[in-house]
């Protein structure tokens, strides 16, 4: 019997719209549900900037005969996708099957990219003379979008042409929300058939046969500013790391959905455990009494955002940890789309921060780069240190991956050595899928949910 799946995801802008999928049919029983969270669900020639992001796919990674070709409106965008930031290519139609990639630099990590879900392939007919673009009907992959609604909820249909095999569900239904707890009620209520990203207070009322976890590549981190304000002085920023503990978080916080930081890269990157580099070279700590003499009564500016349920609670204990420091605290939460300027703009001391460590390419280079250098387009600690900028230069050109995750390894010692993040915990996924599915897909890299064997039972 065919079927089609109900899923609820939390989910950030998709870039070009090719990865979105599917608005609640309440209909047809014999579809499946999926909620999202994100930004936008608007199609646009180029991703949101650079935040924490939830993508979806591999939906639109296919060329397939004469039906769709690939341009490079990507590259040429005005807001070009994150993953292209950092290089320079063109893409040239050869033929009906034949596409012509040229990068500027030899760039090892060029597969990667295009394999990233912030890309898409999308028919010609998707580009709009005035520069809209519509992903509805002229993308590749095992499902069809028909129907986008907002930004809110989108449908897929089953595109029975896919050249990797007829999908098992006939369809997907998407909605996007953002509160967690209702997510998980609605997964309990038997309203969806996959509720994505439990917040870990939910995650215990569910049925045991309906809770999935797995250890994430995303990491929590305190973010402190280098460039202004208080943590501009090294000294304070090691004072601010002794006092924070991290593990409490895993159980008080997290309900043991988490693991004690190890570094910027937890248990979800197979390699990191055995390349991690020895810290060394951090500035002395300043005592409670050398803090409170040094900030002279100013208050450290600390914020995070509600996206992410558990971090508003992260914060309040942060802040308690660093006021026995000697620090004087006081929060900024709000949704983070009406921070991020702010955050970029270095108008925060302290930030509590959610991040996937492998972004677009799943190469870890990207987010050290976009993070960390002094030039990264998402570098909130303001960091600018010639030792880390070589480090992780060094990282992006050696194209043998073995000798390439070592460096890798070496830039996350020289950046944990600025003290411009202390990494807190290593987030483990939980996923709600009802009993009545099977065929979800459980990726510690939060790219992919549902495929062509995802099915209702």
């Amino acid at each position: 019997m065919e079927t089609f799946v109900t899923v609820i995801v939390v989910l950030a802008m998709i870039a070009l719209g090719v990865l979105l999928i599917h608005l609640l049919n309440s209909q047809h029983r014999d579809r499946i549900a999926a909620f999202h969270y994100g930004r936008s669900g608007t199609p646009v020639p180029g991703p949101a900037p650079s935040h924490p992001r939830r993508t979806r796919g591999r939906a639109a990674a296919s060329v397939t005969g004469g039906r769709r070709d690939h341009r490079d409106h990507a590259a040429k965008a005005e807001t070009r996708p994150r993953v292209l930031s950092d290089v320079t290519l063109t893409a040239k139609a050869d033929d009906a099957d034949t596409v012509t990639i040229t990068t500027k630099a030899a760039d090892p990590v060029l597969p990667l990219r295009l394999a990233s879900p912030a890309l898409g392939i999308l028919s010609s007919k998707a580009y709009a003379e005035d520069g809209t673009v519509s992903p509805v009907g002229t993308g590749t992959g095992p499902f069809e979008i028909t129907k986008l609604t907002g930004k809110t909820k989108a449908t897929l249909n089953r595109f029975d042409g896919y050249w990797g095999g007829k999908a098992k569900a006939s369809g997907i239904d998407v909605s996007w929300i953002a509160d967690g707890t209702a997510r998980a009620g609605a997964l309990r209520s038997g309203d969806v058939d996959i509720a994505e990203w439990i917040p870990t207070a939910q995650a215990k009322l569910l049925d045991e046969n309906t809770r999935h976890e797995v250890p994430s590549v995303r990491t929590d981190s305190l973010i402190l500013n280098t460039a202004s304000g208080l943590f501009a002085d090294a000294t304070l920023r090691s004072a601010a790391r002794e006092a924070v503990d991290g593990d409490v978080l895993v159980d008080s916080v997290f309900g043991g959905y988490a693991d004690p930081a190890q570094g910027l890269f937890g248990p979800a990157v197979s390699w990191a455990a055995d390349r991690r580099v020895e810290v060394t070279g951090r500035a002395t700590a300043a005592t409670a009494a050398q803090v409170k003499a040094e900030t002279k009564g100013k208050t450290l500016r600390l914020a995070t955002y509600t996206n992410r349920a558990e971090l508003p609670e992260a914060a309040t204990v942060l802040q308690q940890q660093l006021e026995r420091a000697g620090f004087t605290v006081k929060q900024d939460v709000r949704e983070y789309t009406q921070m991020e300027a702010d955050l970029l703009a270095g108008k925060y001391d302290a930030l509590v921060f959610s991040r996937v460590t492998l972004l677009d390419t799943g190469d870890a280079v990207a987010y050290l780069a976009s993070d960390y250098t002094g030039d990264g387009v998402y570098n909130i600690a303001g960091l600018k240190d010639s030792k880390v900028d070589q480090a992780i230069k060094s990282a992006a050109e050696e194209g043998d991956t073995a000798a390439r995750q070592q460096k890798i390894m070496r830039a996350e010692a020289e950046i944990l050595r600025t003290d411009a993040v202390v990494p807190l915990v290593h987030e483990k996924v939980v996923q709600g899928i009802s009993d009545d599915v099977e065929g979800v897909l459980l990726d510690p890299r939060e790219r992919s949910l549902v495929d062509v064997d995802t099915r209702l039972k």
